[in-house]
Order: C-alpha cells, then sequence, then structure tokens
C-alpha cells in the first residue's frame, strides 16, 4: 500500500503536518518563554522599587487596623464610643460564628485552605478580563490579596499595585498561618453603616451595628447577608448615611442587599457549606425583622460629656506620643505649633487607637444633676441675638439663656465625679464647666487676700480690717470702690465679718497691706491657668478682676485646697486609658502641692462657715438644704451681675455653681426690677445638687463627717478695735474679744496702747471729738477714745474718714468713738424754717455742715436742747417759738420764722428783720443772749442748767439702715 499514490501522497502530508506542528511547536514555546520572560521582566520592573518587608513588619502593618476607641464611666459603666469617621472593634476568631466563615469563604475565596496567596487562573482570567476590556468582571483576590490592599498598599487600580499584591500575598502566606489572615480579614473589612448612619468595619462592628448582637451569635442568614456586604457595602447595607439621620432605607432600596445574601447562600450550598434543607430555610427567612432599630449615640446623649474627656484624651496622648518622639512635653505648654502638630496626631490616635478611655464620672450622679439642672426653673430671662446663619448668609434669632456650670470633685483625689456643663449644647457647645472664663467675683476673697494673710501672720479669724471709704489714682485714674450698698460703711469690723458679708472696702484694704508679697503665686500654685502680669498688681484683683478669668472647675478645685489641709489635689476626669490590647498606657496619679498650711486652711473653713448663717451672703443655703453637713462656702458676683457664683466644700466634696449669658453684657439682675437675686438663685441650685449628691451617694458626701482643727490653731483674745493684746483700758472698755489664730505665725502679744479717755460729739451723725467751745449739752462724756497714732495705722497709706472708723452701725459703736477733730468753717450756722404740725413745732434742718443740734426757745426762752440724729421736733404749748441751730463751736444761728400754739403760722414774716433772732458769738457779754457754754440762761428763769437734760435734750443719734442685702458689688 505504500507504493500506492494516495499512500504516499498522505504521507507527504502527514511530513508536512507534523514538521509544521514541530515548527508551530518551537516557535510556541519560544513565544511563551519570550512572553512569560516579558512577562517576568514586566512584573519584575513593577515590584523593583517594593522593598523586602522582614516578617515582623509585614505583621505588624497587617494587624495595625484602626479601632474605635471607647468611654467609660467611673467603675467600669459603658459609656459609648469615641466619635470617629469609621467604627471598628477588634475580635478574635474563636469569637465568631462558623456560618461567617463559611460564607466569607465561599463568597469570597473558596481555595483559601490550599492555596499559597493568590490563584492563578483566577490571576489570569481577571487579567484577560481586564486586557478585552470584558463586561463581566469576577475579580481574583483572595483574602490575603485583600489584606495586602487594604493594609498595606492602597485601592489604586493599577498593574503595578496589583504586581506588589501578589508578590506580597505570596510572601505573607509564608509569615501568619491560615486562622491569623482570616481573622485579620474579618476585623478590617467595611461593612457599610450601622443603624445611625456610621461608616463600620469589622465582623463585630457589623453584627452589633446592623443586628444588636455578638459576632458569634450570628444565625445562618445573619451572617450570609453581613459578608455579602463587603462587595458593595453602600448598597447593600440597608441603612441610611448619618447625614440624612441614619435609619433604615426605604424597602427598594434595602432589596439589593436581600438579593445578595440569597447569593452568598446559594454559593454556600453549591459550595458544601449548607445542605440544601438549609438554603432554603434560609432564603425564606426575614432578615428585615433583624434589623436594629436607630439608638442615640453616646455623643448624643451626653455630648459635654464625651467631647471633654475627648478633649482631655488628646491632650493626653499629645504628651505621650511627644515623649515617644524624644520631645520634652512641657514644650507643648509654652511652643503653640509644636502643640497643635501633636494634638493632630493625638486626635487621629484618640479616635482610631482602640483605646479604652475610663472617666471619673460617677454615672448616676451625673444623670441626676444634670436634671436637676435640667428642671431648674429659676435660671431667669431668656434674651435673643441676631446671628448671621453660616450656610445661608440669612440673619436669624437665636436664644441667649442664662447659662450654668457646675462641678462637684472630690477633695482627696481631685477626681471630677459629675458637672453640668450647660442648658443646650445644641445651642452652644461650650461647656461652661471647664471651658468657659468668667471673672469670680468675690469667691476669690478668701482665694487671693484672706489666706494669704493668715498664712502671712498678718491677720487672725477675728482681726480688725477697715471697712472705711478711701479713693486712690492707681495709675490708670481715680478708684474708689465701695461695698455693695455704696452708702455702707461699716468702720472697724473683724476679718470674720468682713470675709461673711462679703464687703469690698476691708478686702481691698487688706489686699493692699499684703500685695507687695505677690499673693497672686497662690494662685499659680491652684493651678489658675489664665493669670496676667496685671492680675499680680491690680487691686481689684482681690475681688475677683482677673483680666481673662477663670473657670468653673478652676475655682472649684482652689477652694478644695481648703477641705485638703492646704494642699492643692488637681482636679481630673481620666482615670487611665488602656491601649486595644489591655495595656496601660496612662494611669493618673495624684500628686499633691502644699499651698496654704493646715492652720490657714482651718481658720479659713471655719470663717467661710460663717457666710451660710443668717444675715451673711449665703444664709439661703441651709433654707434648701435637706440635711446637714458640715458646710463652709462663699458667694459672689461680678460688677453689673453678669456673674453668680457659689463654691462650697466639706471634708469630702467641693461643689461649685455659675450663672450667667453667653453675651457677657447681659445682665442677671436689675435693682428693683424683682427679679429673684443671683445669689438666691445659686443657692437654691447649690442646694439641689447637694441634695441629689447626698441621696444618690451619700458614702461620697460624707455629710457626717467634720473638718479637724489642727494643734497650731488656737483660741486667743485680743483687743477688738486694734487687734493687739488686751490692755487693762481695753478690758475696761469692754472691746476685749477672741477668735483662731494660726499660732505659727500669729500670736496677739504687744499690749493695745489706742485706748484713750474721749468726750464726743455727733456731727451729720459722725462722731467727733468736743472742743473746747463746744456746748456741753451737746458732749457725751465719758467714751471710750483712740489715739491719732491708732486712727492713722488703721486707715493706712490711703487714708478716709477717720470719723467713720467707729460709725452708729458699727459693732463697737456703743462702746468707743474716734479721736477725730472736726474743722469749723468759723461762720454761724446758716437758718432754719419752723413750722407747727399737730402739737409739734417741727424744722428743716440747718443747710450747714458742722451744725451739732438745735436750741428751741418759747417767748425767748430757751426750753429744749435738740441734738444731733434726734428728730427736729419737740410737743408745745401755748406761746410763740422759734428754733435756733448751734455748731461744734457754739456759734449760733439767727432764730427761725416764729409760730404759735394758736395755729397762726407767721412764716409769712420771715423778710422781717423783726420777727428774726440775730445770730450770736460764744463769749458771755451779759446782753440777755444766752452763752450755752456757760451753763446759765441769761434770761434769768433758770431753766437751762447746761446739763443736757432739756426736753428732747438726752436722745441718741439715729442709725442709717444697715445692709440688708445678701450680696456684694464687685
Amino acid at each position: 500500500m505504500k507504493k500506492k499514490r494516495w499512500a504516499k501522497g498522505v504521507r507527504i502530508t502527514s511530513g508536512v503536518i507534523w514538521n509544521l506542528f514541530l515548527l508551530f511547536l518551537v516557535f510556541g514555546i519560544t513565544l511563551s518563554v519570550f512572553a512569560a520572560s516579558v512577562g517576568a521582566g514586566y512584573f519584575a520592573s513593577l515590584v523593583a522599587k517594593e522593598p523586602l518587608r522582614p516578617k515582623a513588619e509585614m505583621r505588624d502593618a497587617i494587624f495595625n487596623y484602626e479601632e474605635t476607641s471607647e468611654i467609660f464611666f467611673a467603675d467600669n459603666i459603658y459609656l459609648g464610643k469615641v466619635s470617629s469617621d469609621i467604627e471598628r472593634k477588634e475580635t478574635t476568631l474563636d469569637k465568631v460564628s462558623p456560618y461567617v466563615i463559611d460564607a466569607v469563604l465561599a463568597t469570597e475565596d473558596e481555595y483559601f485552605e490550599t492555596h499559597n496567596g493568590i490563584v492563578p487562573k483566577a490571576i489570569f482570567r481577571g487579567l484577560f478580563q481586564d486586557v478585552t476590556n470584558s463586561s463581566s468582571q469576577t475579580g481574583g483576590s483572595t483574602l490575603t490579596q485583600q489584606l495586602i490592599k487594604n493594609q498595606i498598599l492602597t485601592n489604586e487600580v493599577s498593574y503595578e499595585r496589583k504586581a506588589k499584591e501578589i508578590l506580597l500575598a505570596i510572601r505573607l502566606e509564608h509569615f501568619m498561618n491560615k486562622d491569623e489572615i482570616l481573622e485579620a480579614y474579618l476585623n478590617i473589612i467595611p461593612y457599610g453603616r450601622n443603624a445611625q448612619g456610621q461608616n463600620i468595619a469589622g465582623i463585630e462592628t457589623a453584627a452589633e451595628g446592623i443586628f444588636g448582637i455578638k459576632a458569634k451569635d450570628l444565625n445562618l442568614p445573619q451572617a450570609a447577608y453581613i459578608a455579602g456586604i463587603p462587595q458593595a457595602p453602600f448598597a447593600y447595607t440597608p441603612f441610611r448615611s448619618s447625614y440624612y439621620g441614619g435609619g433604615l432605607k426605604n424597602e427598594e432600596n434595602i432589596k439589593p442587599g436581600i438579593d445578595r445574601m440569597k447569593t452568598v447562600l446559594f454559593r454556600m450550598k453549591e459550595t458544601g457549606y449548607i445542605s440544601n434543607e438549609e438554603y432554603e430555610t434560609a432564603i425564606a427567612y426575614d432578615i428585615t425583622q433583624d434589623f436594629r432599630e436607630p439608638t442615640r449615640r453616646a455623643t448624643d446623649r451626653y455630648p459635654y460629656l464625651t467631647q471633654e474627656i475627648q478633649g482631655r484624651t488628646i491632650g493626653i496622648l499629645a504628651r505621650i506620643l511627644a515623649e515617644k518622639d524624644g520631645v520634652d512635653p512641657e514644650r507643648l505648654d509654652v511652643e503653640e505649633k509644636l502643640e497643635e502638630k501633636y494634638r493632630i496626631l493625638a486626635e487621629r490616635e484618640m479616635r482610631t487607637g482602640g483605646y479604652r478611655i475610663y472617666s471619673t464620672i460617677d454615672k448616676d450622679l451625673y444623670d441626676k444633676m444634670n436634671k436637676i439642672g435640667e428642671d431648674f426653673e429659676y435660671y431667669g430671662f431668656t434674651y435673643t441675638r441676631e446671628e448671621k446663619d453660616a450656610s445661608t448668609g440669612e440673619t436669624v434669632l437665636k436664644d441667649d439663656p442664662v447659662q450654668v456650670g457646675a462641678i462637684m470633685l472630690e477633695n482627696q483625689t481631685g477626681k471630677i465625679l459629675s458637672f453640668i456643663g450647660g442648658r443646650d449644647h445644641q445651642l452652644t457647645n461650650v461647656n461652661h464647666a471647664t471651658q468657659a472664663y468668667r471673672q469670680n467675683g468675690s469667691s476669690m476673697k478668701p482665694l487671693l487676700v484672706y489666706a494669704p494673710a493668715i498664712e502671712y501672720g498678718v491677720i487672725g479669724a477675728g482681726s480688725p480690717v477697715v471697712d472705711v471709704r478711701f479713693e486712690i489714682n492707681d495709675g490708670s485714674g481715680k478708684w474708689s470702690p465701695t461695698n455693695y450698698i455704696a452708702t455702707v460703711e461699716n468702720g472697724i469690723i473683724p476679718a470674720r465679718k468682713a470675709l461673711a458679708e462679703s464687703l469690698n472696702l476691708p478686702t481691698a484694704r487688706l489686699y493692699r497691706d499684703i500685695i507687695d508679697r505677690r499673693p497672686a503665686e497662690f494662685l499659680e500654685k491652684m493651678n489658675f491657668s489664665k493669670l496676667m502680669p496685671e492680675d499680680y498688681t491690680n487691686y481689684s484683683t482681690s475681688y475677683g478682676g482677673m483680666t481673662r478669668g477663670v473657670s468653673v472647675e478652676e475655682n472649684t478645685n482652689a477652694f478644695a485646697t481648703f477641705a485638703n489641709g492646704g494642699k492643692f489635689i488637681e482636679s481630673y476626669m481620666i482615670e487611665r486609658i488602656e491601649d486595644m490590647n489591655g495595656n496601660v498606657v496612662y494611669q493618673h496619679e495624684v500628686e499633691p502641692v502644699d499651698v496654704f498650711s493646715p492652720e490657714t486652711s482651718y481658720i479659713i473653713t471655719d470663717m467661710l462657715r460663717d457666710v451660710v448663717k443668717p444675715g451673711n451672703t449665703g444664709q439661703q443655703v441651709p433654707k434648701y438644704l435637706n440635711f446637714n453637713l458640715d458646710l463652709a462656702a462663699k458667694t459672689g458676683t461680678t460688677q453689673g451681675y453678669g456673674d453668680a457664683w457659689l463654691v462650697g466644700y466639706n471634708p469630702n466634696v467641693t461643689l461649685g455653681v455659675w450663672l450667667g449669658y453667653k453675651d457677657q453684657s447681659r445682665k442677671l439682675y436689675t435693682r428693683g426690677s424683682g427679679q429673684m437675686h443671683p445669689t438666691t438663685r445659686t443657692s437654691i441650685l447649690f442646694s439641689r445638687l447637694l441634695n441629689t449628691a447626698n441621696e444618690t451617694k451619700p458614702d461620697i458626701v460624707g455629710a457626717s463627717n467634720r473638718f479637724q482643727q489642727p494643734a497650731g490653731v488656737v483660741n486667743r483674745s485680743f483687743c477688738g478695735i486694734s487687734g493687739l493684746a488686751p490692755s487693762p483700758a481695753c478690758s475696761a472698755a469692754g472691746l476685749v474679744r477672741s477668735d483662731l489664730f494660726n499660732s505659727k505665725v500669729m500670736l496677739p502679744t504687744k499690749a493695745d496702747d489706742s485706748i484713750i479717755s474721749a468726750s464726743y460729739v455727733s456731727v451729720k451723725g459722725k462722731r467727733y471729738m468736743a472742743l473746747p467751745s463746744t456746748p456741753s449739752e451737746f458732749i457725751v462724756q465719758g467714751g471710750t477714745g483712740v489715739n491719732q497714732e491708732f486712727m492713722d495705722r488703721m486707715l493706712g497709706p490711703w487714708g478716709g474718714d477717720a470719723s467713720k472708723l467707729f460709725p452708729p452701725n458699727s459693732v463697737f459703736a456703743s462702746q468707743v468713738v474716734s479721736g477725730s477733730v472736726f474743722s469749723p468753717d468759723g461762720a454761724a450756722p446758716e437758718t432754719v424754717h419752723a413750722s407747727i404740725s399737730g402739737s409739734n413745732i417741727v424744722w428743716t434742718e440747718s443747710p450747714s455742715n458742722d451744725v451739732i443740734g438745735y436750741y428751741v426757745y418759747r417767748d425767748d426762752e430757751k426750753i429744749a436742747t435738740i441734738r444731733d440724729g434726734e428728730a427736729n421736733s419737740l410737743p408745745i404749748g401755748p406761746g410763740n417759738y422759734y428754733v435756733r441751730a448751734v455748731d461744734i463751736t457754739g456759734l449760733l444761728s439767727a432764730g427761725s420764722n416764729i409760730v404759735s400754739v394758736d395755729g397762726q403760722d407767721d412764716s409769712d414774716d420771715l423778710e422781717d428783720e423783726d420777727e428774726q433772732i440775730p445770730p450770736v458769738s460764744p463769749p458771755d457779754n451779759g446782753d440777755g443772749v444766752d452763752n450755752p457754754n456757760d451753763g446759765n440762761n441769761d434770761n434769768g428763769n433758770g431753766n437751762n442748767n447746761g446739763n443736757g437734760n432739756n426736753q428732747g435734750g438726752n436722745g441718741t443719734p439715729g442709725t442709717p439702715p444697715t445692709n440688708e442685702e445678701d450680696e456684694d458689688d464687685d
């Protein structure tokens, strides 16, 4: 057959085909080798710049996924998550439902258990689809590749990134086992949004955010639903964005996610992870019934609190990060740019570092105190203000209500137990307890004036201080402060009384005596953060006039120093911070700072106990308290009632309350307006907060505890007007007082030398020494007086009216009069006008400034002497009457108009000179005109014996009104 023609043709053809086959085979192999070489070369060029990453570096990068930090109340009570762009919570593989693992493997990587990081056919399929621009893009990334893309590389779409991904995936498989890779994948992959509309990542966060359960408790349909989301997270998630308020999408937009769930279930059945029966049951399951209802986030439920905790955490982490970089953390306090840099880094770290932040805030106490703040009905008037809307540019009206800031501290630790940050966080997000800085009014007085003065040994609790007005030029103009009631001057009073009644004048004078010692340095030690150089030298700082103000936290923290025996313990809110692995990265440590001695602290505390006693500025507090405690407190208002303060403490806790408007030009109170006084408002709120604290946490408040008097605090007697040791003259005058002293720095040892015998006369309600020519009937004999040296010493460089050292309202008024000498004008007093009122003669005051009283005449016979301060009236019978004014030198005015008992008033004859009695001089010349100094009546009837016992002649000077207000005007 070989010889046949057809056989020969077959042989030739087959030979040609074979040779061609061999040729094409060689060409194909050569081409393939070439293509492979080119591909390998191209692949090599793509990854040429990719460094050879060591094992440790790759593992750290894979496990370095962001996790949302969490916040806790005290006692490890969960509060919520910090604000973050994406929420993630780490978990471990053993805490994930097996259904989830099966669903992920069936959907994302069915060869996961067998491949070495890549699936070549999937890569080639994806490459072919890409080259041919196929409409079907099935993808080909394994879980390992997805890990590399998310944790080491980027989402950039390029061949270079894909080549690096393949190389690193193969390498990673040598450094991590399958369980580690799968666990890392489940913790980093995005899962759309939670019920609040926040972006979420990680299987644990997805289970909680979508279904409200743990990842280990997911059933088959739930697992399939979540496993299907990563392919298109925002298309398949059932919830809307937080921009739209979160919550479920409509039915049409939920359907794609449900369809994707069914696809995942089908793949699970096809790959053998579930049976057909399980598949049918899961397909019929109504997944929508499991979707979580939206809940309020921690930032919505506790806006002031979460904001404050996050802010403080950022500050702490900034210092930690700086220290890690070898930067001295103290530099952050003075270098603004450096602080800004590390705060930015710290904020990012705080939000995504997976920290557990444990605060000092007691949840029950915080909730109940803020409820008291919300329900308080006496804040006052709400104003409105115009404000431009940032988005529309339109002018809109915004409420401007009275704001509140309050804070409670645990004294011995500095823990912030609770606070009230404001009335409406949406209206203003300023935390008025910690971030608002305002002048602290008279609450400054014990901190800057009285405690330092005791510490320096200048005063004891009852030492005399001077409440007399003055006017000085302080370098910026005339300065003449007043008390709350400008007309009130109490003269010499105990320091205890001056502080309890919150008087400005004695405070300013005492501050002048110690200002050269820079007492504002005590404020430095107590962390007053806004002190300016002028605050060390301005006298007005003594009653709260700080340039930039103080926060409620700082002011309250300073008062806690007294409760701690003079040791300042800085307030704090962050107890500790743990990283995601449970390692403590920060733990607060209490570091007491010595500020005042225990003796000074106890004396001030004892003085501040008086503030809440009847008649003093905080007298209303006990009225509203429903329990008893050893309470020391101080009130304060600022000029024009822009701010109202009340800070009080017992041995365990300190509570500070502030009220005021955001717009500082608004005033809390206008006298005579009928509004509730700001001090009354703060007293009610303060008391209610203490009441609820005692009801909620009685063990923390410790109402039964009392301050213990140190051995160095002693009670000693002293002369009340000078503060020196009692002298026999002081004792005889009944001026001895006793009170507390710090025996280590001050005791009254030098005997008082101020007392002299004195007679006085009253002029316009003020007491002066009698002159030799002063009529005796106007003189109060045998009084106790003081010498000029004493007056000069007490009034000091600022001076003042010495006659006001012992005014009628003085606590020493009944026992002593100053030795001030009145300077007469040398002219006879101006006349007065008389009239009849009922059965009395009445007359006007003489305009002259040196009048000590009046003589009343009937038918030219002197019948009565009326001293200054007595009523200008006298009962009369039949006759003609007139009145003469008498000055301190004995000069008499002309007689008034004559009035008669029959009702005929001769006032119409005032212009007739014969109806006026001419003025006379003191010497008795025997002309029939009475000389009031000789004790005789020159008309010979002997009715005036000069002893001051004439009708109306023995009255006492009137008493001006006392300070009935309950606060100072700073």
